[in-house]
């Protein structure tokens, strides 16, 4: 395994180990962390006290950020016909039908979300095993199947991200940009919460988020006090 940079060397030097921050100490402490050139993505991963094993524990859903993800989201949408020049009007990065799951197929990936309409599953079907692994299969749960392709691609694009647990039973969201501000960052993570919060299933045990833990794209991970899940707000700068 190779060591770390000098960046990240240093940015972990920064953070106590031992120490539970709150949301905002640590997102405030995160964007003071000098660890790349570029605008990197800052994540929340939660570890939830879920026994992915069981159906009923597997969470699966979609949250609508306040300020969106900063990132240009590419869709790719299954449709033809009206349908298809609907995707294409709507700001469809990609719409087709066999060709483009014969592109997928082929190897092309150049797409973060996958939109398809009822009738264009059997179709998308047959690319389980290449959508399936990347998080990429449309969802009724999650809007990606809808005749409504409008508002499934408006809504994605305006910061419309899917969450869902892994076999770890941890879950990993985009909270946007570094160069977010506090307060925007700090109403994302409050927006992912609740989501979480919301999402418990009746049949968890036990302690359901055991940790928190925020980090950008090259930095190392912050760790945060999972009991804080009121009035974060009040400590986020206006």
């Amino acid at each position: 395994m190779s060591a770390h940079g000098k960046q990240y060397t240093a940015a972990r030097a920064r953070i106590d180990r031992e120490t539970l921050y709150s949301p905002v100490q640590a997102i405030r402490l995160l964007k003071e962390l000098q660890t790349a050139k570029f605008d990197e993505t800052v994540e929340v991963h939660f570890r939830l006290g879920l026994n992915v094993r069981h159906a009923e524990e597997q969470l699966r859903g979609t949250i609508m950020l306040p300020h969106g993800t900063g990132s240009d989201m590419r869709v790719a949408v299954f449709a033809q016909g009206e349908k298809a020049a609907e995707a294409e009007a709507a700001g469809a990065d990609v719409v087709g039908g066999d060709d483009l799951a014969q592109r997928i197929l082929d190897g092309f990936d150049d797409f973060d979300v996958t939109v398809a309409t009822p009738d264009m599953m059997v179709t998308v079907g047959k690319l389980g095993r290449v959508l399936g692994p990347s998080g990429k299969m449309p969802n009724p749960k999650t809007g990606t199947v809808t005749m409504d392709l409008k508002k499934a691609i408006e809504d994605i694009k305006s910061g419309k991200i899917e969450y869902r647990t892994d076999r770890e039973g941890l879950v990993h969201v985009s909270l946007g940009k570094k160069s977010f501000g506090e307060r925007e960052l700090s109403e994302n993570y409050v927006t992912v919460l609740e989501e979480i919060l919301r999402a418990k299933p009746s049949s968890a045990k036990g302690r359901y988020i055991k940790t928190i833990t925020l980090c950008s794209t090259m930095g190392p991970g912050i760790k945060v006090d999972p009991s804080r899940t009121r009035d974060v707000l009040e400590e986020a700068t206006a």
